[in-house]
């Protein structure tokens, strides 16, 4: 057996043994060691620290940008790279978006959603001198609002008005509470946290890409996460990906239209989306982007009654498409491996039943095919714009069925809808670490329906927890080629007012 067959292999072995069943779930603690709860925060002792101006503080050009404007971004001025800027862009990623208080008890939430709230990941900057920045790769410390020096370049090291960022994830801090599955849910996170970015970058005008040619070693050493000596055993970190942001953003679009057209891509692993969709429907909210960003809260259960429009529905699917050009999609060159079945409650004009949203309209005979069940109708939704690839698949109430397919969990019945994520894991044999990226377009996608079920004035929730193959079965999947990855759902959320919401920074001074 060859290398890739034997990473495919041990892939296909991991997703198998970490499947949640009707009658057993994948193997988790059976209760919570709080002698050894990881810290919510990573910093380095001995590091530098800069502090970061906050936006109450500084007042970046687009710092009012609506969040509307983003899709597509086009008019968006770019701002220059400043520290100002550049705080700003993690303030709205990976910064945190408030404190919770009850008794004594007293947690962060973050601009960027996580698994059990417990944010696996961490963000590193690689930059050249700005401000009073030096050249250097810096580490974010979210509680502080602040950049920890990790690396000094002696000399530039990046072209002029690019900078990355690298994500790295620490697999114990999942694991501790989710056992086996924490693979799963740190790859989820680090695809909220592309799209997180994507976003608070879109508010600045600037573009953000994934370095598909980098490989995990070569960001390893870069971010300084391969050194044992800074990590202690439990608390390694494993480098995800860079990103890579460019600042200068051209307005001159003919120009933009012959680099592209002259680019050579890196044919052997790249996959470009085989279609187009027209401008994105469009959105009521008129909310600034930074308001809506950091109003993003994980709903932790559902008023059983609340209605959405069939508009706002469309809207929301509407925006996972993976268009070139709008934000988060124009960050990751594919992200069309993931269709949608989706369970409607309580839409204004739409029946209760089970639908299919296929992203990738080119694979409808595929999908339709691999979903064996005859009851399935698979007719296009009337009324639905007419871009919008949905299907009605059942015309039922579905309420139970999202429940039990959740892990029992009332919030996939007590909402407008919930849905289920299927990924087309064809590509994971060829290109084992594939499967990582599935998970981050379930996340970027999770992130997506977040910031549109805000601005829909719903809220929305990540599900980590289903029965896989239950969730096969009822589709008629046979095989393995199709794959659950990740649940979500959207109501009117039920808010315990015992709870007191803090400013995200009172606790600093400046």
């Amino acid at each position: 057996m060859d290398e890739v067959a034997e990473q495919f292999s041990a892939v296909k072995r991991y997703h198998e043994a970490t499947k949640h069943h009707l009658h057993r779930y994948a193997a988790g603690p059976e209760a919570l060691d709080w002698d050894v709860q990881p810290e919510a925060f990573r910093w380095y002792e001995g590091a530098e620290k800069i502090d970061l101006p906050l936006l109450e503080s500084n007042s970046p050009g687009n710092a009012d940008q609506s969040y509307a404007a983003l899709h597509p971004p086009a008019t968006i001025v770019p701002q220059p790279l400043s520290v100002a800027n550049l705080a700003s862009l993690f303030e709205l990623s990976l910064g945190l978006s408030a404190w919770k208080e009850y008794g004594d008890a007293r947690w962060a939430l973050r601009c960027n959603p996580s698994s059990g709230n417990l944010h696996a990941e961490e963000g590193y900057a690689i930059i050249n001198d700005v401000d009073q920045l030096t050249a250097g790769i810096y580490h974010y410390l979210s509680r502080d609002h602040q950049l920890e020096q990790r690396c000094h370049f002696a000399a530039p090291a990046l072209p002029d008005n690019h900078f990355l960022i690298g994500l790295s994830s620490i697999h114990w801090r999942e694991a501790w509470k989710y056992g086996e599955r924490a693979f799963r849910y740190c790859q989820l996170d680090i695809g909220h946290a592309i799209a997180a970015v994507r976003y608070a970058a879109a508010t600045l005008g600037w573009r953000v890409t994934v370095v598909e040619q980098a490989s995990d070693s070569d960001i390893a050493t870069l971010l300084g996460t391969n050194r044992e000596q800074d990590y202690q055993q439990g608390e390694k970190e494993h480098a995800d990906l860079l990103l890579s942001i460019t600042t200068n953003t051209a307005p001159w679009e003919i120009i933009d239209d012959v680099t592209e057209a002259c680019e050579k891509p890196a044919t052997a692993v790249e996959r470009q989306t085989p279609f187009d969709f027209p401008e994105p429907l469009p959105s009521e909210c008129t909310l600034s982007a930074a308001t809506l960003i950091r109003q993003r809260r994980s709903a932790q259960a559902f008023d059983d009654k609340t209605h959405i429009t069939a508009d706002a529905f469309y809207r929301m699917l509407d925006m996972t498409l993976p268009r070139r050009g709008t934000p988060p999609w124009d960050s990751i060159s594919a992200a069309s491996d993931i269709n949608l079945v989706i369970f409607v409650h309580r839409i204004e004009g739409l029946n209760p039943g089970m639908y299919a949203l296929l992203r990738n309209p080119a694979m409808f005979e595929t999908f339709k095919i691999a979903t064996g069940r005859e009851a399935l109708q698979w007719q296009p939704v009337i009324g639905a714009p007419s871009h919008l690839p949905l299907y009605i698949l059942v015309n039922a109430n579905s309420q139970k069925v999202a429940a039990t397919l959740s892990c029992h969990q009332g919030i996939a019945a007590q909402s407008c809808f919930s849905l289920g994520m299927i990924a087309d894991c064809q590509s994971i044999k060829q290109h084992p670490w594939h499967y990582r990226r599935l998970y981050w377009e379930a996340g970027m996608i999770g992130q997506v329906l977040y910031l549109e079920a805000e601005a829909a004035g719903v809220r929305g929730t990540g599900i980590g927890c289903y029965f896989d193959d239950a969730v096969h079965e009822l589709l008629g999947i046979t095989d393995q080629r199709f794959q659950s990855l990740y649940h979500f759902t959207v109501g009117g959320p039920l808010v315990d007012e015992r709870i007191a919401t803090i400013p995200p920074y009172a606790h600093l001074k400046r």
